[in-house]
């Protein structure tokens, strides 16, 4: 935002001349114009509370070195979209490649053995995307596997106990690791 700038000057004899240089007076205002602007924005408390979901993962992720590090925010996103529980992506992903530090080997993008690392993804994000859309009984395809489930019977449908007998419940303990299911922007200042 550029305001228009006046000069003051008095050509008064014995009195200095009082003009600042234009571009200095220009600066100041629209510094101050954009300090205003940005004090009056007003948040977006949805935002800002994904914000501090995908910063828990983040730090897990961190913590950890893991190559997913960067992904928390759509995690956290994607999550919300399809209906799931804000840590089930991460903690997945945490469990089936350690955070994306063993891939599957013969597809690209997969941290999530997804498709028993049959099906790869452009992308991380892409794997997101289709991921979280699958769990959450979204697709047609596979929605009679995950839609109207539970976080216990999702995963017990991701991986049956019959395969990894305690599947659902080592991915809940990374959950929880994670952070805490009812994350707040109050939870920020108590980690």
């Amino acid at each position: 935002m550029i305001l228009p700038v006046m000069t003051l000057s008095t050509p008064a004899s014995g009195i200095r001349n009082l003009e600042l240089p234009q571009n200095v007076l220009v600066q100041q205002l629209n510094i101050t114009a954009n300090s205003f602007l940005t004090f009056n924005q007003a948040k977006d408390p949805e935002a800002e509370l994904l914000k501090v979901k995908g910063d828990f993962i983040d730090s897990y992720f961190a913590e950890y070195d893991m190559p997913l590090f960067g992904t928390g925010i759509k995690m956290a996103t994607e999550a919300e979209k399809n209906g799931l529980d804000w840590r089930l992506l991460a903690a997945i992903a945490v469990r089936e490649s350690t955070g994306g530090k063993n891939d599957c080997n013969r597809v690209s993008n997969n941290a999530f053995g997804w498709g028993s690392c049959k099906i790869g993804f452009k992308s991380n994000d892409e794997a997101i995307e289709i991921v979280a859309h699958n769990l959450g009984g979204n697709n047609p395809k596979t929605s009679y596997h995950y839609d109207n489930k539970t976080t216990i019977q999702i995963l017990r449908a991701y991986n049956p106990p019959s395969i990894i007998p305690r599947y659902a419940q080592q991915v809940i303990s990374i959950m929880e690791a994670i952070g805490p299911l009812d994350a707040t922007l109050d939870s920020v200042a108590n980690t």
